[in-house]
């Protein structure tokens, strides 16, 4: 049996989940979110808890119990509270700013790059004196935030030896030493 899949999701008071079909709608304070589902997983709702089980014991029924229950799960967390990721520009010179959805970014190439936002996601750029801008991205839905964000992060990769690039908030990189002296 799934660890992850047979654990009951609390609904909050504020979220309103339905299930149509094979599609689970989650509605919210900061969304709408729809998923669909495969026919091995059946969803059932009673009262203020979701519980997912699966139809029969083959592989790939249990392979997918507990992958919709984290989804249905992270639909339902972001709807209620939203998720948010934080990136950081490290290198001199680097800079973030937006216009309206589009974020623009000069990452030591020879031109900016302009980065077009799904309407999904909300973002923002700060720049502090003294310190390293900061992106910050918002949004409902887990799947698109972090592929939105990878994205971002492939523009200028940080690099090993003095860190520079995109990195997240908190991520610790590892280093490596750059060339010693030659010894006589």
């Amino acid at each position: 049996m799934s660890r992850i899949g047979k654990l009951p999701i609390e609904i909050p008071a504020k979220v309103e989940v339905k299930i149509a079909g094979d599609k689970v709608h989650v509605k919210g304070p900061k969304g709408e979110l729809a998923q669909k589902i495969v026919d091995g997983v059946i969803i059932t709702i009673e009262g203020t808890t979701i519980t997912v089980t699966r139809k029969t014991e083959q592989k790939q029924h249990r392979a997918l119990h507990g992958l919709y229950r984290a989804l249905i799960n992270n639909m339902i967390i972001g709807v209620a509270t939203g998720y948010k990721k934080e990136q950081e520009l490290v290198g001199v010179g680097y800079k973030a700013s937006t216009q309206g959805q589009n974020l623009d970014l000069v990452l030591g190439y020879s031109h900016h790059v302009v980065f077009e936002m799904p309407a999904e996601i909300k973002v923002s750029a700060k720049q502090d004196k003294g310190q390293n801008p900061i992106i910050t991205l918002e949004s409902a839905d887990k799947q698109l935030l972090g592929s939105i964000a990878a994205k971002i992060r492939s523009l200028r990769t940080p690099e090993p030896y003095k860190g520079k690039g995109v990195k997240f908030v908190g991520e610790v990189l590892r280093r490596k030493a750059g060339k010693s002296a030659a010894k006589k």
